[in-house]
């Protein structure tokens, strides 16, 4: 879940293209930087559309531009219900279409590359879900909110067993990174431990960073250029 701030821009970002493309629920609204050549595709999913979350989050931009200075054709989107995408909120469910089909799209539109999936808040949850259904090469979940794809809300803590939120052995150190911080009381650290206890998965903690990653963003875009970078 993200709140109102998570609508903030980040201008430093470059957009090559916007286009609407075609989705489940109607257009979907999705942005794209693609260099000659690219070493992968990069598809980044953005915070809860209820509370303010769009593809110009500056989290979502921060990870963007890591993986563009990779080397990768990266792709953001809005969800369905959000800017000009079409559809309503489905609280995860049609949001994980939306974000396949941006990465089917991509695939069309630059050839097959290896799959790099990311997202932030709630769409650390619908990358997560999506990660279940396509192979992926790196996903990087920055405070995913694993409680708002499972139906939780912000109650009952998420079942780390769930096979909605991957199967052991899917997710490992060798393809997964977490990133998050000690004081993000909007998304709970102990959640993300939960789930990647069950699988090896690396929590990279940045000390002082809230949900939003103010005055951390550029821990964060070190961190997954480091990660992606070949």
């Amino acid at each position: 879940m993200a709140a109102s701030s998570s609508g903030l821009r980040s201008e430093a970002y470059p957009v090559q293209a916007r286009e609407m493309i075609p989705g489940a629920a109607g257009v979907i609204e999705v942005a794209s930087v693609v260099p000659d050549d690219p070493s992968a595709i990069a598809v980044v999913a953005h915070p809860h559309p209820l509370f303010g979350g769009t593809m110009d989050n500056k989290v979502v931009t921060t990870v963007a531009r890591a993986f563009a200075d990779a080397g990768a054709a990266v792709f953001r989107f809005n969800f369905r219900g959000v800017g000009a995408s079409e559809g309503a909120h489905d609280e995860g469910r049609g949001e994980t279409d939306d974000l396949l089909r941006v990465a089917d799209h991509a695939h069309l539109a630059v050839g097959e590359r290896p799959l790099w999936l990311a997202g932030f808040s709630f769409g650390g949850g619908v990358a997560l879900r999506a990660s279940n259904r396509v192979q992926v090469a790196r996903l990087v979940l920055v405070a995913p909110a694993l409680r708002r794809i499972t139906g939780h809300g912000l109650g009952e803590p998420p079942n780390p067993e769930d096979p909605s939120l991957g199967g052991i052995g899917r997710h490992t150190s060798a393809n997964t990174l977490i990133v998050h911080g000690d004081r993000d009381e909007t998304v709970l650290l102990a959640d993300s431990i939960e789930w990647a206890a069950r699988r090896d998965v690396p929590i990279l903690l940045v000390p002082g960073a809230d949900h939003f990653f103010h005055r951390k963003l550029h821990v964060i875009r070190d961190v997954v250029t480091k990660v992606v970078r070949p």
